[in-house]
C-alpha cells in the first residue's frame, strides 16, 4: 500500500462548507486539540476522548480555560474518592452488561431458530452478530455527541435505548425485528465502551487511575464469555427471551442508580453549562452578556469519521495490524456461533451444560492478561536497555511471536479434536489456547499503536472499527464453511489465514518496523 506524498494533518481536516479552522498562531497547542472559532469565543475540542475503542488518550489535554480550573470544587479530579467511585462502578456496570449482551443469546441460537422457524443459519447467527455491527458504527457517532452534549447524558440515554431494545427483543414478532432490534441495542450498548475510559479519565489523574482502568477493562474481557455461559442456563430453564429479560433487568437497575449516580464528568462541557447559566442569569437582570457557543455536531462528526478511514488507507502499519487483529477477532465469533451446534450435535449437551463450554476462552483470556501484562513491560525494559535506555514501539512485538502461535495452534487442536468427537475437554483447551494467543496479540497491538502513531486514539478507533465488522461478517460464513468442509478441515482453513497474515508481519515489523514508520507520514 503506497504512502501519498502529502497526507493531510489528521488532527486539521476540514471539508468545504466546514465552520473549523485553525490559526498558525496556535501552533504551540497540543495537537490532539482542535480550535472552532467564531467571533465571540474560542471553545477548544479534544476529539481524542470520542474515539471508538476502549483504549482512548486519556491525557488530559484540553487547553485549561484559567489556571483555576486545577483547584475548582466542580473539576471531577477534584471529586471526592466516594463519588468517583461510584460513578466508576456504574460506567463499569454498564461496559459489563453490554458486551454480556453481545453473546448471551449464542446458546440459545438453536431455540431461536425452532421458536421462528428459521431455517437458513446464516439468518440465525445474524441474530448475534448484527449486535456487533452496531459497536462499529454506534462509536462514531455516540463519541462527537458526549464531546458537545456530555458524557452523562450519552450515557443515560444510550442505556434506556439498551434496555428497551433489548425488552422488545423478547417479544420481537418476527426475526427481521428481532435482528433490527437487536441492532438498535447494540446502538445503544456500544456507548460505555465508546466513552467510558474517557469519564474515568476525567476523574483520575494518570498517577492513580490504574486500579479504576483495570476494573472498567474487566468488562469487555469477561462479559462475552460469562454472557454464553448464564444465556445457557437461562434458555434452557426459562425460555431464550429470558436473556433479553435478564438483561434489560440488569441494565435497567443499573441506568436507574446511574441517573442519581453519574455527573457529568468532560469539563468542557461542565464550563459550557456554568457559562450558559451566567448568561441566562444576566438575561433575566438585563444584562449584556455573550452566549456560550456550541461547536457544529457536523464539524465534530466530520473528524471522528474520518480520521480512522484516514489511519486505515494511508497508513500500512495501521492497516495491517488492525486487519491481523480483526481477522483472529472475527474467527473468535465464528467459533462462538458453532459452540452451541457442536457440544449439544456431537456431545449431547443440552444448552445450559454447552454454555460452559465457553469458559476455555476465557479463561485463556485470563492467562493472556497475565502473561501480557507482565512480560510486554519486561521485554519492552530489556530491549530498551540493550539499546542504550532508548526504547522502540518495535520492543513491544516479541510477545506477539509467542501469541501468533499460540492461535493456529489453538485452531487446529480445537477443530480437529472436534471433528474426531474425543473427550469433550479437548475442543475446550484448544479453544482456550486460542484465547490466550488472541488476547496475548491484542495487547501487543494496542500498546504498539499507542506507541507508534501521533493520533493513538484514532489508530485504536480504526482498528476498533475493522475489528467490529470483522467480527459482524465472520459467522456468517461459518455454517457455508463447515458444512462444505467438515470441521477439522473448516478449521485447517482458517488457520492457514491465520498463518499467512500473522506470521510473516509480526516478524516484518519487529525488524523493519522502524523504517516503516520513517516512510508512514501518519506515524511516529
Amino acid at each position: 500500500m503506497s504512502q501519498p506524498s502529502t497526507v493531510p494533518e489528521l488532527g486539521r481536516l476540514s471539508r468545504p462548507g466546514s465552520t473549523m479552522h485553525t490559526d498558525p498562531s496556535n501552533d504551540h497547542k497540543t495537537d490532539s486539540t482542535q480550535d472552532v472559532h467564531d467571533d465571540r469565543k474560542d471553545v477548544h475540542i479534544n476529539f481524542e476522548d470520542a474515539e471508538a475503542g476502549i483504549v482512548q488518550d486519556l491525557d488530559y489535554k484540553q487547553e485549561k480555560p484559567d489556571s483555576e480550573w486545577d483547584s475548582d470544587p466542580e473539576n471531577p479530579r477534584n471529586w471526592s474518592n466516594g463519588k468517583k467511585w461510584r460513578t466508576t462502578a456504574v460506567v463499569s456496570v454498564y461496559t459489563f452488561v453490554s458486551p454480556l449482551a453481545s453473546s448471551m443469546i449464542a446458546p440459545a441460537l438453536p431455540q431461536i431458530a425452532g421458536h421462528f422457524k428459521i431455517t437458513n443459519p446464516t439468518i440465525a447467527a445474524l441474530t448475534l452478530s448484527i449486535y456487533i455491527l452496531a459497536y462499529a458504527l454506534g462509536p462514531l457517532v455516540l463519541g462527537p455527541l458526549s464531546e458537545i452534549y456530555g458524557r452523562s447524558v450519552v450515557l443515560h440515554v444510550s442505556n434506556i435505548v439498551f434496555v428497551i431494545f433489548n425488552v422488545v427483543s423478547a417479544v420481537a414478532p418476527t426475526d427481521g425485528a428481532l435482528i433490527v432490534f437487536r441492532f438498535i441495542a447494540g446502538l445503544g450498548g456500544s456507548a460505555p465502551l465508546a466513552i467510558g475510559a474517557g469519564s474515568i479519565g476525567d476523574m483520575f489523574r494518570e498517577e492513580n487511575r490504574a486500579a479504576a482502568m483495570a476494573i472498567f477493562s474487566m468488562g469487555p474481557l469477561v462479559g462475552p464469555v460469562v454472557g454464553p455461559v448464564a444465556g445457557g442456563f437461562i434458555a434452557e430453564s426459562l425460555g431464550y427471551k429470558w436473556i433479553f429479560g435478564i438483561i434489560s433487568i440488569v441494565g435497567g437497575i443499573a441506568g436507574i442508580y446511574g441517573i442519581f449516580t453519574i455527573q457529568e464528568t468532560y469539563h468542557p462541557v461542565i464550563l459550557e453549562r456554568r457559562e450558559m447559566k451566567k448568561f441566562l442569569d444576566d438575561e433575566k437582570r438585563g444584562v449584556a452578556s455573550v452566549r456560550p457557543h456550541r461547536p457544529a455536531l457536523k464539524d465534530v462528526l466530520w473528524v471522528n469519521l474520518t480520521r480512522p478511514v484516514i489511519l486505515l488507507t494511508r497508513s500500512f502499519i495501521c492497516f495491517m495490524l488492525s486487519l491481523y487483529m480483526s481477522v483472529i477477532y472475527g474467527i473468535l465469533y465464528l467459533m462462538f456461533v458453532t459452540f452451541p451446534s457442536l457440544y449439544e450435535d456431537f456431545y449431547g449437551w443440552g444448552p445450559g451444560v454447552s454454555g460452559l463450554s465457553y469458559l476455555g476462552v476465557g479463561i485463556g483470556f485470563l492467562i493472556g492478561v497475565i502473561l501480557g501484562g507482565v512480560f510486554v513491560d519486561k521485554i519492552y525494559i530489556r530491549l530498551r536497555d540493550r539499546n542504550g535506555g532508548v526504547g522502540k514501539p518495535e520492543f513491544r512485538i516479541p510477545m506477539m511471536f509467542f501469541g501468533s502461535a499460540c492461535l493456529p495452534i489453538g485452531l487446529l487442536w480445537y477443530g480437529w479434536t472436534a471433528d474426531k468427537h474425543l473427550n469433550w475437554i479437548l475442543p475446550i483447551i484448544g479453544s482456550g489456547i486460542y484465547g490466550l494467543g488472541m488476547i496475548t496479540c491484542f495487547l501487543s497491538i494496542q500498546v504498539y499503536m499507542v506507541d507508534s502513531f501521533k493520533y493513538a486514539a484514532s489508530a485504536v478507533a480504526a482498528g476498533t472499527v475493522l475489528r467490529s465488522l470483522f467480527g459482524f461478517a465472520f459467522p456468517l460464513f461459518a455454517d457455508r464453511i463447515f458444512t462444505s468442509l467438515g470441521v477439522g478441515p473448516g478449521y485447517s482453513l482458517l488457520t492457514g489465514i491465520v498463518i499467512l497474515v500473522g506470521v510473516p508481519f509480526p516478524v516484518w515489523i519487529y525488524f523493519k518496523g522502524e523504517s516503516l514508520r520513517a516512510r508512514d507520514n501518519l506515524a511516529r
